[in-house]
């Protein structure tokens, strides 16, 4: 009887969903905000997460963002320390409050070799909304390196300051809806 489930197994494979745990330090976040008059630029690191594996196919995933290491990296001095402050405040992401943000991978599905549309859900000041992105995946030595790179609308999320889609007559001090970022994961098994 076990020999014949052994078999059994063998013709209809046997793929483990694998799991990887991201490393928080080789993994970089980095984003861009864009404003009628210029942008800001910056990084925001991971506190954790992990991406699911199985038959050399993505098929699950999820990060968690320390949203208190959000950071300036195109000002310094007291303007940089300004803008930080202000990003951390409630008029944007509320930081004291909501500490971290998430995103849960719902669904990848394959594009090609190493390329897959990427649905899920992501999480920030306690909102959740779908989002869909292109994302390139590899799996080599034991890691899985996750790239894409994503625009998020932030008045989904309550991020309204300097929003045109909620204040009239802001000019030249509207601030762009969408911000970008550009995400690059390295997990290990």
């Amino acid at each position: 009887m076990i020999k014949a489930f052994i078999i059994l197994a063998a013709l209809l494979g046997t793929d483990a969903k694998e799991n990887y745990k991201v490393n928080t330090t080789e993994s970089t976040v980095e984003w861009v905000g864009k404003k009628v008059t210029g942008q800001h630029s910056g990084v925001i690191s991971l506190q954790g997460g992990s991406l699911e594996m199985e038959g050399g196919q993505l098929v699950g995933g999820t990060f968690t963002i320390d949203m208190t290491t959000l950071e300036d990296t195109d000002l310094s001095g007291g303007s940089k320390e300004k803008l930080e402050g202000h990003l951390k405040s409630d008029d944007f992401f509320g930081v004291e409050k909501f500490p971290t943000s998430t995103f849960v991978i719902t669904k990848a599905v394959p594009q090609g070799p190493g390329k897959y549309k990427i649905v899920g859900n992501i999480t920030i000041k306690g909102k959740t909304e779908e989002i869909q992105f292109p994302a390139s995946i590899e799996e080599k030595d034991g890691k899985v390196i996750a790239k894409a790179t994503l625009s998020v609308d932030r008045s989904k999320f309550d991020v309204k300051y300097g929003s045109g889609s909620f204040f009239d007559n802001l000019g030249d001090k509207t601030i762009y809806d969408n911000f970008d970022l550009s995400i690059s994961l390295v997990a290990n098994k």
